[in-house]
Order: C-alpha cells, then structure tokens, then sequence
C-alpha cells in the first residue's frame, strides 16, 4: 500500500502538469492562428518594408500580404518536394521574380502534381513574361529545425526540399530577399497556372481537450486514493474490534447452550447441572410419598385389622 500512495503522490502533480502543459500549446496555437488571421487580413505592403537581402522575416511579419513588381527568371525555377496539395503530396513551384529594385523575390508560385517516376521532370506551367505584379503571404526561411524535414543529397536537378532562402541565393547572381512569398494574386495572369497555395488552418481544439483530459485523469486518481483509504481505515478498525458475534449467541461464553443461555440451567449441564437433577428427584419422591400416606390412612379405617380392635378377641380357627 506505500507503494500505491507513493505512486498517487507521482502520478497527481505529474497530470497537473501535463493539463498546464496542453493547455498552453493551445493558447500558443489560438495566438499563431490570431497573428495569422490579422495579417492575412492587413492591407498589401511593398515587400521591401518587411525584409531586406540577408535578413530573414521577423514572427510577427509571417503572413503579412506584401507586393513586388518585375520579371520572373524561370531558368533558375526549382522545385520543393513533398507538399500537399488538393489531390494529395507533389511539388512546388518556386521562381525568382526579379524586382525592378534589383533584388529577387522567391515566389511559391504553387502545387502541381509528382510525375509518376522521382526522377522524371514534371510538367510545370509556364510562367508569364514580361513584367508582373504579384502580391503573396510573406513566409520565412525553411529549415530543418522549422520545418522538421530532413535535406536530403542526390535529389534530381532542379529539386530541394526546403525552401532555405540562403542557399538557395548561393547559386543567383543577384541578391536575394529575405523569406518567399507564397502567390496569391498576379497580373497579369498566366494561361495555365499551378493550384494556390492554400492557407493553413490552425486547430486548438486538441491541445484543449487533451489538457481537460488529464485533469480528468487527475480527479479521477485523487477520488480513487480517497475510496481506497477510507476502505483502508475501515478494515483496520474492523480488524482491531475482534470477530463480530453470531446470531442467537446472546453474548454467552464457554459452556453456553444452544439457545444461548448458561449451562448449568439445563440438566446435566454440568456439576450444577447434576445437583440440581438429584434436587428435582428427591422432591418428586417426597411428593409421592405425601401423597400416599392419606389414601394408606383411608385404606386402614375401611379395613381395620383385628389385632389392632380393642377388645377383640382373636381369631380361631376351631370351635369349641
């Protein structure tokens, strides 16, 4: 039973803690879906007020619309492996748009499907010539750490799979915006086009339900602790007050008859037992002797006997 208190003891805090802990991955959750819905929703802003070449994009400025104008560089167009899309997992399209400012925007410019073979290049529509202007979600730099990806080598050319901003700019011979943006209107549009990336939605439910889980959890092991000693206790005072008594015992001891009472109330109970027995014989003998001595009398007045008669004579047996 130590044992078992000693778990209650680990097992309490430790769900206390768990139910804070969910508890504030959802709040961290409402917030990012918060700062998201806020900056979606903000007015468009030149790219170059949130981000510059070598900087990467500040947290609060993710998702914030920005707008660039100038000319797309398909010729150093990669494409990011591994992203949903509405018919399941493809690629990314991902061109450097070269702004009339001189730096280049990454833009995302959206999801076509995975080629049946890993290696075979895929049919990617073409990007508009000439000059755009194109307004997206402003994201930061990718990686591993961020994402949870893992970079892999001996990817086909022309392939990565995250968008790391900095190695990418590695092999541009223009500088490059800090962060990518994810397209969201363009003009003029394409004729055919890859499918927008949509926004992600954010859930907080779970984190929530989970932290009142385990603080269900965490009542329902103080209520069981609580059920267990009291049955504890009651079968420690049960224990220390002795056998209970059984029905009809009458709270008789040793010798103690069947209906409960002592035994030297019924015959041959024991020594009492006996004497009283011999008591009950003597007085019924002394009762039947009284009563034969007045019907003995009676017998004797009926039937005197002669010898016993005054004046009478003997009795003979011949005449004389």
């Amino acid at each position: 039973m130590l044992a078992f208190h000693a778990l209650v003891a680990l097992v309490v805090p430790s769900f206390i803690w768990l139910g804070f802990w969910q508890w504030g991955r959802g709040e961290d959750k409402a917030a990012a879906a918060a700062l998201q819905e806020a900056n979606i929703a903000a007015d468009p802003v030149p790219v170059q007020e949130l981000t510059a070449p070598g900087e990467d994009v500040p947290p609060e400025d993710r998702w914030r619309q920005v707008t660039a104008t100038g000319t797309y560089d398909t010729e150093h167009e990669l494409l990011v492996r591994n992203r949903d899309g509405s018919r399941g997992v493809g690629l990314h399209v991902l061109t450097p748009l070269v702004t009339d400012d001189g730096p280049a925007l990454l833009v995302n410019r959206g999801w076509i499907e995975q080629p049946p073979s890993a290696t075979a290049r895929p049919e990617v529509p073409p990007a508009p010539e000439g000059e755009v202007t194109v307004t997206g979600r402003l994201q930061f730099s990718e990686t591993p750490e961020n994402t949870g990806i893992r970079v892999r080598d001996g990817l086909p050319e022309g392939q990565i799979m995250i968008v790391d901003v900095d190695r990418i700019a590695e092999g541009l011979p223009y500088p490059v915006y800090g962060g990518y943006a994810e397209l969201t209107e363009q003009s003029p549009e394409g004729a055919d086009a890859p499918e927008p990336v949509a926004a992600p939605e954010v859930d907080t439910g779970m984190n929530l339900s989970y932290a009142v889980q385990w603080w269900v959890f965490t009542v329902i092991a103080i209520v069981g602790w609580i059920i267990l000693m009291r049955r504890e206790v009651k079968d420690a005072r049960d224990a220390s007050a002795g056998p209970p008594d059984t029905p009809g015992s009458g709270g008789g001891g040793p010798g103690a008859g069947p209906d409960g009472t002592d035994g030297t109330d019924a015959p041959g109970g024991g020594p009492d037992g006996e004497a009283a027995v011999e008591d009950a014989d003597a007085g019924a003998a002394a009762d039947a002797a009284q009563s034969a001595a007045p019907s003995d009398a009676a017998d004797a007045a009926a039937n005197p006997d002669p010898a016993d008669t005054p004046g009478a004579r003997p009795h003979s047996g011949a005449r004389r």
